[in-house]
């Protein structure tokens, strides 16, 4: 380790206290996502023709919240550590041990998407559509919270090349490397939202902004877990591909497929 290498700051977990109650600053992120959400979607609805309302944002924000922490907390249990959670089928329950799944957290918000659509006589293309471009902030958010804790570090990387490379010291290693939660708060959380709301400055064909998330983040977050490292109790899998990118892959496909059949579809009417 070189002697100006970059440390993580170990910022206190717990933002602030009152009385016994501690408050994270991971919940605190949780929040902020919920609040763009809820301010972005109140901006989108001024747009009569998504015909989506500002109460429809105020429920769909409920509905969310759901769907991303059962989600969430699913998708990791499947698609993680499903051998660990057959033996210990409660603590698949136990949210505050941790781990969370972003695929599953988007896989959660589509299904409520869908039920909410449906409970209401919406199209779920035009539902999604509206939502989706939501979504990238709280990824954002989210990451935030990852890095102020200290946590899903980044592979090894060479100061030399990477000034900003930074030890980790939950790691416990004294490896300088990518502050990828950083990485990944930029591209799958910032460069997605602008694209994702430029893209649907104007009316599109129903699914085609979907479609769009879909390629988006898949694509975004294959990149970025390059520089993550694979969680210790799997790492690389066939290929020397990670979960993530294994997960990632499944979404680009679809979502290019959902784009050139949506974009016939639109070309034909």
């Amino acid at each position: 380790m070189t002697p100006d290498v970059l440390i993580h700051p170990q910022f206190d977990p717990i933002a602030f206290a009152i009385g016994p109650v501690a408050v994270r600053w991971y919940g605190l992120t949780y929040l902020l996502a919920f609040a763009l959400f809820l301010m972005l979607g109140r901006l989108r609805a001024n747009d009569a023709w998504r015909g989506m309302t500002k109460q429809d944002v105020d429920d769909l924000l409920f509905w969310g919240v759901l769907g991303v922490i059962i989600g969430g907390r699913f998708g990791y249990v499947l698609f993680y550590k499903p051998g660990y959670y057959l033996d210990h089928p409660l603590e698949a329950f136990m949210l505050w041990k941790g781990g969370m799944a972003s695929h599953g957290g988007i896989l959660g918000v589509l299904t409520v998407m869908w039920l909410w659509a449906r409970a209401r006589g919406k199209s779920f293309l035009k539902v999604a559509d509206f939502v989706v471009p939501l979504v990238p902030l709280g990824l954002a958010s989210g990451r935030l919270g990852n890095f102020i804790n200290g946590e899903l570090w980044g592979r090894a990387a060479d100061p030399a090349v990477w000034p900003w490379a930074m030890v980790f010291p939950q790691a416990n290693d004294g490896v300088a490397r990518h502050p990828s939660q950083l990485y990944q708060l930029a591209l799958e959380g910032v460069l997605l939202f602008v694209i994702l709301w430029l893209y649907s400055r104007r009316q599109r064909a129903p699914g085609m902004v979907g479609a769009m998330f879909l390629i988006g983040y898949g694509v975004l977050r294959f990149i970025a877990e390059f520089a993550r490292e694979p969680d210790i109790f799997l790492g690389l899998l066939a290929m020397r591909l990670s979960m993530g990118q294994w997960l990632s892959l499944p979404m680009i496909a679809l979502g290019v497929l959902l784009l050139v059949l949506f974009s016939r579809a639109s070309s034909r009417r």
